[in-house]
């Protein structure tokens, strides 16, 4: 007789639940998306996995993480897309989450509701330290959050904060460390201090 321990039978029971890692750039959240859908993957459960059309930094079409971690996904436009992809799916991943429209959040529901897992990795907040697109209303309906955190390049404490370094004030911008650094709130400030002295 086989026994199956407890994470197991969660890992392969179909519950639709919620689950959205959140925090800074450089923070490892698409790292620990990765890591859940590969053990998704192990589990020989089905998998879709989504990115928005416009993040091209590293791939087209797969999610790529900072240290180069890979998987396939489907880029799209919108949120609503993803309902097209997932009737025979047991578990969807959605990376750059911030980067969709507010209709994410009912679609997310939907797919938990009729019994989907979802695993969703985005900045919950923008370089101005405020809530990012569906991230903040995500993160209500989610089961679970969990916040991971980057190291602030200044001091060594904690990030939680994306400081962007180059002048623009565009909400959307996609970039690297040459465009953002994570700092901790205390860094944070003093940064965004000394971009007003700097005019």
């Amino acid at each position: 007789m086989v026994l199956f321990s407890e994470d197991h039978i969660q890992e392969t029971r179909r519950r639709g639940r919620i689950e959205v890692i959140c925090g800074s750039m450089f923070s490892g959240k698409t790292e620990e998306l990765i890591r859940r859908l590969k053990r998704a993957k192990f589990a020989r459960q089905r998998v879709e996995i989504f990115k928005p059309a416009i993040d091209v930094r590293y791939s087209e079409a797969d999610v790529v993480s900072h240290d180069s971690n890979t998987i396939s996904s489907t880029p799209i436009d919108s949120s609503a897309s993803i309902l097209l992809f997932t009737s025979e799916i047991d578990v969807v991943g959605i990376d750059e989450a911030q980067f969709f429209d507010s209709s994410l959040i009912e679609v997310c529901n939907q797919l938990a509701n009729n019994g989907i897992r979802v695993i969703i990795a985005g900045l919950d907040m923008d370089f101005k330290g405020n809530p990012f697109g569906p991230m903040p209303g995500l993160c209500a309906i989610a089961d679970e959050v969990s916040k991971v955190h980057a190291i602030c390049v200044k001091c060594g404490q904690l990030a939680s904060f994306s400081h962007r370094t180059v002048k623009n004030d565009k909400q959307v911008l996609l970039g690297e460390t040459t465009e953002y650094e994570p700092l901790c709130r205390e860094c944070y400030l003093r940064a965004l201090e000394e971009d007003k002295e700097k005019g």
